[in-house]
């Protein structure tokens, strides 16, 4: 729960052990704090501290997807107690739209392309209103393009997950 509107939050802690971790976040927090798309999870805000054992600590902080992702609702888990929940036509042909619209969003209409590279179920995450979210930046790739007369290149950038 964070602040005092007791907003439920989804808390993302990287592991600092794996190599290129804290690039990984600095990459990560660049990149989505420049993108505000209605079907992009929201980054609330990070976090980079020390704990008590004066360990390095990283976390990105994201709005609370109600319905969980996609992946739960298309394939359900047969040691989970809870009763299987189902999609409707419509409701499929929402989240798809909804998946589209930010991947349009990220290829053409952001200062710098961004490219998803892993998108899959798992990746998409349902709100309370079953309004489909891609999140999950691990493995993007950032493009750039250079318009110059002499030099016409395209380059991309990892954003390694963690």
């Amino acid at each position: 729960i964070l602040d005092k509107e007791k907003r439920m939050v989804a808390v993302k802690v990287l592991n600092l052990q794996q190599k290129g971790a804290s690039k990984s976040f600095m990459a990560e927090c660049n990149a989505l704090r420049n993108i505000r798309h209605r079907n992009l999870v929201k980054i609330l805000t990070c976090c980079s501290s020390v704990d008590y054992k004066g360990n390095e600590f990283k976390a990105l902080v994201y709005e609370f997807m109600e319905n969980g992702n996609l992946d739960k609702w298309l394939h359900h888990d047969r040691d989970n107690e809870s009763p299987p929940r189902y999609l409707n036509l419509l409701q499929r042909l929402n989240i798809a739209i909804d998946v589209a619209s930010s991947l349009h969003y990220l290829h053409d209409h952001c200062e710098t392309p961004i490219i998803h590279c892993d998108l899959k179920p798992s990746n998409v995450l349902l709100d309370d209103d079953m309004i489909a979210k891609v999140s999950d930046f691990g493995l993007a790739r950032i493009i750039s393009t250079t318009n110059d007369a002499s030099q016409n290149q395209t380059s991309t950038v990892g954003i390694k997950g963690t």
